[in-house]
This record gives C-alpha cells, structure tokens and sequence, in this order.
C-alpha cells in the first residue's frame, strides 16, 4: 500500500473545486461572497494550495451545495 500524500490530495481537491467552479460559470469572488466571504482568497489560496492553505470540510460541504454537486466530486482524486 503507498503512503497517502495529503499535500496531493489537497492540490488534487483545490484543482476539483477550480474545475467546478468553472463549469459552474461562478468566478472566484463569486465564491467567495456566497461562502460569506469578501475577498477572493480563500477561494484562490484553496484553488492553488498556496502557503499549503486548503478548503477544510464545512468549506468543501457549502463548496458543493454552491455548485449544486456531490462533494464526493470535490475529494475526487482521479
């Protein structure tokens, strides 16, 4: 069995949400304000796993309800 990378599995999450969003049509402010946030970095940090800032579960769950997906698409990591 191989060693679960978590900081992967973050990029991989941050590269779902990016993808949904997207298709969504919703930019990253957008997000933002619908996850009662008024700047865009929590969105963009979690996107990029900048300085290894990840969404946490609460924001991958309201993410997902946004986006009118399963989060099980979100934590995808094929």
């Amino acid at each position: 069995m191989s060693d679960i990378n978590m900081d992967d599995i973050h990029i991989k999450i941050g590269q779902n949400v990016s993808m949904y969003r997207h298709n969504a049509g919703l930019s990253q402010l957008a997000l933002s304000l619908k996850l009662n946030h008024s700047s865009v970095s929590i969105v963009s940090s979690g996107e990029r796993f900048y300085r290894k800032k990840h969404f946490n579960i609460e924001h991958l769950f309201q993410i997902a309800k946004i986006l009118e997906i399963d989060v099980c698409k979100l934590l995808a990591q094929d």
